[in-house]
C-alpha cells in the first residue's frame, strides 16, 4: 500500500470519536470479489470499509463465520484493558503460530500465562535493563559501522540483522555464536513465511501437510531448540554469571522456588528472538525513512544527538534523546509493529448499544485507530510534535503501539531504547536521504515495510573515524 508521508507541524488539537448506530455488514460475496487484493495486501481494504461503515463493521467469512472490524477506541481499550478477562487470543496465536514458536508468554493463555508473565516480568524491569545497555550499543555500533556509504541501500534487511543481534548479545552476552545466531535467524524468518502461507492460502493446508512442508518447518523448529539448548547447557556447566538476560532467565522462580522447566526457557527465549527483532527491525525501518523524507526534522533530530556522547553513560544518553523519541512514537503511530489484535469473547457482552455473543471474533485495528481522522489532526502526516511531553497524556486512549492492558509488550521498553540508540547514533553520524517518495508495506503477521531505499552521507561531526 503506497503512502506518501508529508509534513504539517502543527501539534494535535484532539478530535472526537463516533458510535455507529448500526453495525453494518460486508457479506461474503463482496469479499470473495476481492479476495486477490486482500490477498496481496487487505489494509486498502480495510480502511475502505472504515470510511463507508464508521468505526465498527462485521465481515463474514464463510457460513457462519464472521469476525467484527472496530478502531473504536472505547471497544478496544474495553476488550484489551477493561474487560480483558473476557477475551482471549484467537487460534491463530495459541495453535498455528504456537506449533513453530512453542507456547511461551505471546502464545499462551489464563494460567499458564499469568504464571509466566509474572515470572519474566523483572527481567524486564527498567532498572534491570539498564544493566544491559552497554550490551546493546555494542551491538548496534558493530551493525551499523559497516553500512555502505554514498549509495543506495534497502535499510531493511540492515535493520533486522542488528535488532537480531541485540536480542542475541543481551540474552548470551559475549561468546563465539555468530554462526549459531545467523542459523537461527535464518530457521525464524523461514517459519515465519510459511506461516503466513499458511493463513493467507488455508485451503492449501491439506497440501501443505501431504507434501511434507509443515513437517519441514516443525524439524526447522527443533533445530532452532537444540541450538539454544546447547547453548543453555554451555552456560549451566559454565558455571559464570555473565548479568545478561539468560542469566535473569534461568533465575526466575515460580512461586513455590522452583525454575522454568529447560523447555519452557526454550520456548521463551524463541518467542525473544521471534517476536524481539521482527517488530524492532520494522520499525525502525519505518522511523529511518520517514526521518530521512523529512528533512526539517532530521536536521532538528541531528541538532538533539550532534553533542551526546553515546560513548559514555548510555543512560545519560538516552535522556537526551527526545526528540527522537518523539520521532519514533510518531512513526508506530503511522506504521504500528503490531498493526491488527485479535480476540475472541468468552462470554457475551453489549459494546456500542448492541450485545454481540461469546465466541465473537474481533479484529482490533490498531492501524486504522491510529489514522482515525476522529481521534488525530492531519492523520496520515509525519509530525513527531505530536509526541512532545505536554501533549503526549491526551493519546493515550487511543494510541497503541505496543498493545494495552495485561498483555502489552513485555519489552517495550527494551525496545524504545534500541531504537532511540539506533536512530541517535545514526543521524548523529550520517546524514539520510531517500529517493522514494512512497513506501509500500506489507502487512504480514507484524507491519512489514517493502524495499527501504536510502543513501547515507557520512558527517564530519560522528563517532566514525
Amino acid at each position: 500500500m503506497p503512502v506518501k508521508p508529508k509534513t504539517s507541524n502543527t501539534p494535535d488539537s484532539g478530535g472526537s470519536h463516533r458510535n455507529p448506530q448500526e453495525v453494518h455488514q460486508v457479506s461474503q460475496w463482496e469479499v470473495f470479489k476481492n479476495r486477490k487484493r486482500i490477498l496481496r495486501n487487505p489494509l486498502p481494504f480495510h480502511q475502505e470499509k472504515f470510511g463507508e461503515y464508521g468505526n465498527t463493521f462485521i465481515v463474514h467469512i464463510g457460513p457462519g463465520k464472521r469476525i467484527v472490524f472496530t478502531r473504536e477506541p472505547e471497544t478496544v481499550r474495553n476488550i484489551l484493558q477493561k474487560n480483558h478477562r473476557n477475551y482471549r487470543k484467537s487460534e491463530l496465536q495459541t495453535r498455528d503460530l504456537a506449533k513453530y514458536i512453542g507456547h511461551g508468554i505471546l502464545t499462551s493463555e489464563g494460567d499458564f500465562w499469568r504464571k509466566h508473565r509474572k515470572m519474566i516480568q523483572p527481567a524486564f524491569h527498567k532498572e534491570q535493563l539498564q544493566g544491559l545497555l552497554d550490551l546493546m550499543y555494542l551491538a548496534i555500533r558493530e551493525e551499523l559501522s559497516g553500512l555502505p556509504e554514498d549509495q543506495i541501500i534497502d535499510i531493511f534487511p540492515k535493520m533486522s540483522d542488528l535488532a537480531f543481534q541485540v536480542v542475541a548479545q543481551t540474552l548470551f552476552r559475549a561468546g563465539d555464536f555468530r554462526e549459531d545466531m545467523n542459523r537461527l535467524q535464518e530457521i525464524t524468518e523461514d517459519n515465519q513465511r510459511m506461516l503466513i502461507r499458511e493463513m493467507r492460502q488455508p485451503y492449501l493446508k491439506w497440501w501443505f501437510q501431504m507434501s511434507g512442508r509443515i513437517g519441514h518447518h516443525l524439524g526447522l523448529s527443533q533445530e532452532a531448540r537444540d541450538i539454544l539448548d546447547n547453548l543453555i547447557e554451555d552456560r549451566v556447566q559454565s558455571e559464570k554469571r555473565r548479568g545478561d538476560l539468560l542469566d535473569m532467565l534461568l533465575d526466575a522462580r515460580y512461586d513455590d522456588g522452583s525454575p522454568m522447566p529447560r523447555r519452557q526457557l526454550i520456548d521463551e527465549l524463541i518467542i525473544l528472538f521471534t517476536a524481539g527483532h521482527e517488530t524492532t527491525a520494522n520499525a525502525l525501518s519505518f522511523a529511518i525513512f520517514l526521518i530521512a523524507s523529512h528533512p526539517e526534522v532530521q536536521q532538528r533530530l541531528y541538532e538533539e544527538v550532534r553533542e551526546v556522547d553515546f560513548e559514555g553513560d548510555k543512560l545519560h544518553a538516552l535522556r537526551n534523546l527526545g526528540y527522537a523519541q518523539q520521532c519514533i512514537e510518531e512513526a508506530m503511530r503511522l506504521f504500528p509493529p503490531v498493526y491488527v489484535i485479535d480476540r475472541v469473547s468468552v462470554n457475551p457482552e453489549t459494546l456500542q448499544g448492541h450485545t454481540f455473543p461469546g465466541g465473537t471474533t474481533w479484529l482490533l485495528s490498531i492501524y486504522e485507530l491510529h489514522r482515525s481522522p476522529d481521534l488525530w489532526d492531519n492523520p496520515e502526516a509525519f509530525i513527531p510534535e505530536r509526541f512532545q511531553p505536554d501533549l503526549k497524556k491526551k493519546y493515550s486512549g487511543f494510541y497503541f503501539p505496543f498493545g494495552a492492558g495485561p498483555r502489552m509488550c513485555i519489552g517495550n521498553v527494551f525496545a524504545m531504547n534500541e531504537m532511540m540508540l539506533t536512530i541517535g547514533w545514526l543521524v548523529q553520524n550520517y546524514r539520510i536521504t531517500t529517493p522514494a517518495d512512497v513506501l509500500e508495506i506489507n502487512p504480514l503477521i507484524s507491519l512489514k515495510p517493502g524495499k527501504v531505499p536510502l543513501r547515507l552521507e557520512r558527517r564530519g561531526s560522528g563517532l566514525l573515524p
